[in-house]
């Protein structure tokens, strides 16, 4: 395998430091393609592994790509407080179906500050009663913090799950001013 897919598709990495830990970001010329939490170098080297198969193309770290600049300067942004939407070219090739439909509108209509249920939003997609099934997708995103999974919570007022731990889901909220920051 080389550092580009059978199309050409050439996909580049970097890693940036956030409040949440490091952030893997990863992006094609069609755009960001994943975000991967807690990018320690074994979650980073299996991550790195499971985009190479899954685009065809060995990841090359470039952290002065152009096609990473921009998301890197507005990821960084987001965690300062100086960003509260992202405005990106995403990537959805890895994936698809519902969980792409759920996804869609969950970056589309949940902005910055606002929480969704999971029911709500199964709803939203014409799927009523598919809560469950939005977690699932919700799971799946390879595109977290940028498309704000963290965004959907339990419809009794619980936080829910989340792929990057609960603490990790508590910070972010408190970042949107949707939790309140903790007191250590």
């Amino acid at each position: 395998m080389n550092s580009h897919g059978p199309d050409g598709q050439q996909v580049v990495w970097a890693v940036v430091g956030t409040d949440i830990g490091p952030l893997l970001l990863a992006a094609t010329r069609d755009g960001l393609v994943n975000v991967v939490f807690h990018a320690s170098d074994p979650v980073r080297d299996k991550a790195l592994d499971r985009l190479a198969s899954r685009l065809g193309s060995t990841p090359v770290e470039a952290p002065d790509s152009p096609l990473l600049a921009e998301a890197i300067r507005q990821v960084e942004a987001y965690f300062t407080g100086a960003r509260r939407d992202f405005d990106l070219p995403l990537d959805w090739s890895l994936i698809s179906g519902f969980n792409r439909q759920v996804l869609r509108e969950l970056h589309a209509g949940v902005p910055f500050g606002a929480v969704v249920g999971y029911g709500d939003l199964a709803g939203r997609v014409g799927q009523p009663g598919a809560a469950q099934a939005v977690g699932v997708a919700m799971g799946s995103n390879p595109l977290p913090v940028v498309v704000p999974c963290h965004r959907v919570v339990e419809s009794y007022g619980g936080i829910g799950g989340f792929g990057g731990g609960l603490e990790t889901k508590r910070k972010l909220l408190a970042l949107e001013g949707v939790l309140p920051e903790p007191l250590f």
